[in-house]
């Protein structure tokens, strides 16, 4: 996980691609939010500033069942808690019902959407980290 940390911290923005399972996000992307926990207890160089503050999130999902919404929504909250930011539209989603595969992606009226509203997320995230590059949110209150 260290490693993981390092690339996570080195990043400015930070894009959550995770799979619906039983309309819940995968357990693997839980355990990642899980470690992040830690970021909490943990400031940049000035000891003031949270680590994840003026970072940016946004999550991408994917599944062949429903509960892309949900797992957007429980996904955000949890980057939020641990200090990152994140824009309107910083997420897109493919979630059919279960069976399709790979071949449905190609033939779907849905495969333009998901196209437009990524292309809308990444957009947005850039602008919030360029935006936060030049006025990062200060230091919480001492108190």
């Amino acid at each position: 996980m260290a490693r993981i940390r390092d690339r996570i911290l080195a990043s400015e923005i930070l894009v959550m691609a995770i799979p619906t399972w039983l309309g819940q996000p995968s357990s693997v992307s839980k355990v990642a939010l899980e470690r992040m926990d830690a970021f909490l207890s943990e400031a940049r160089d000035d000891d003031k500033t949270p680590i994840a503050y003026n970072r940016v999130a946004g999550v991408i999902v994917v599944g062949n069942e429903d509960g892309a919404h949900h797992v957007i929504g429980e996904t955000n909250a949890a980057l939020n808690d641990i200090g990152y930011s994140m824009p309107g539209q910083n997420w897109t989603y493919w979630n059919k019902g279960p069976g399709p595969g790979e071949e449905e992606w190609l033939t779907t009226e849905e495969r333009d959407w998901s196209i437009t509203t990524g292309k809308a997320c990444a957009s947005n995230l850039l602008a919030m980290a360029r935006a936060l590059e030049s006025s990062p949110i200060p230091p919480p209150p001492e108190g």
